[in-house]
């Protein structure tokens, strides 16, 4: 394998993704309206939702299919498969303009995001695309993956998030998706993301109840209680509660911009702390008013 890695051409981005919606690549009617669902992403799924004898035609309309997803300023993401050979037509089919991120399910280690990456490149290259314009997010599904977090999430330039994959992961280890095996894989996840500078996406729980909607709210609002930033979404019902969960409230941001004015007159008398509305504010409470201003209504954190 050929490990080097290559600079890129396009900036660094920090997206936005509160939600990003699955959708079955192969069914034109999930296609058609996805751009409709709000969610802030859309991930044009080739791989689990896709049946074996549907996947060629699938990457066949596949350029259409991101033109569609991407009308409303979606991003566009393409989750791929794992296998060699599906995967190498699956990039033929995703590396094309208007994709925004591949989505590498089953992510084990850092040697296969560069592989990946450098496949990309090649295909860019021949394309006449921007070099590094396609992000990556690495799907992390077995417990292998995590004695390798550290080395995944800085794999590569390309690398902008990682999340776990619930089901799969309890299914690799023969348990069941609930709390208890979830909580530790989801936080090692989070804390290599935010190490390494990439978006943490995900809750503590199964992404397979879409009914329930009370557990769900509650779910995202813990998980953007412990530093989660998104989550993937399976069912258009889950796109809303994300958006507002993973959201600051307008009185998260009412207490931001006053605490931020506050530091800008503290720092032009020379001091890093100071007391606010009872209450002691040094650079841990600047730096959290500042990410809840940035994930404001109005902050454009796109390409």
């Amino acid at each position: 394998m050929d490990h080097t890695v290559p600079a890129l051409e396009s900036p660094i981005f920090v997206p936005r993704w509160r939600s990003l919606l699955f959708v079955p690549a192969h069914v034109p009617r999930f296609v058609e309206a996805a751009h409709e669902r709000g969610a802030d992403g859309v991930i044009l799924d080739l791989e689990d939702s896709v049946p074996q004898d549907q996947k060629d035609e699938s990457r066949r309309q596949l350029s259409a299919s991101v033109a569609k997803v991407g009308g409303r300023g979606a991003y566009v993401l393409v989750r791929v498969n794992r296998g060699l050979r599906a995967l190498a037509a699956d990039l033929d089919a995703a590396v094309v303009a208007g994709v925004d991120a591949l989505v590498l399910p089953k992510t084990d280690s850092a040697a296969w995001v560069i592989e990946i990456a450098n496949a990309v490149s090649e295909l860019e290259r021949e394309r006449s695309l921007a070099l590094g314009r396609i992000r990556f997010l690495a799907q992390i599904e077995t417990p292998a993956a995590l004695q390798s977090l550290s080395a995944i999430a800085s794999a590569h330039p390309r690398m902008v998030a990682m999340a776990l994959g619930p089901e799969d992961f309890s299914a690799s280890v023969g348990g069941a998706p609930e709390f208890d095996l979830l909580l530790t894989p989801n936080l090692s996840v989070l804390f290599a993301a935010r190490a390494a500078g990439l978006l943490p996406l995900g809750f503590i729980g199964t992404i397979s109840e879409f009914s329930d909607n009370d557990r769900l709210r509650e779910a995202a609002a813990h998980a953007r209680r412990l530093g989660f930033t998104g989550a993937l979404a399976i069912h258009p019902n889950q796109v809303a509660i994300f958006n507002e969960a993973f959201s600051p409230s307008p009185q998260e941001l009412e207490w931001a911009r006053r605490v931020l004015a506050a530091q800008k007159d503290a720092a032009g008398q020379g001091r890093g702390a100071f007391a606010f509305e009872g209450k002691m504010v040094d650079p841990p409470v600047i730096r959290r008013a500042q990410e809840i201003a940035a994930a404001g209504p109005d902050t454009d954190l796109g390409v």
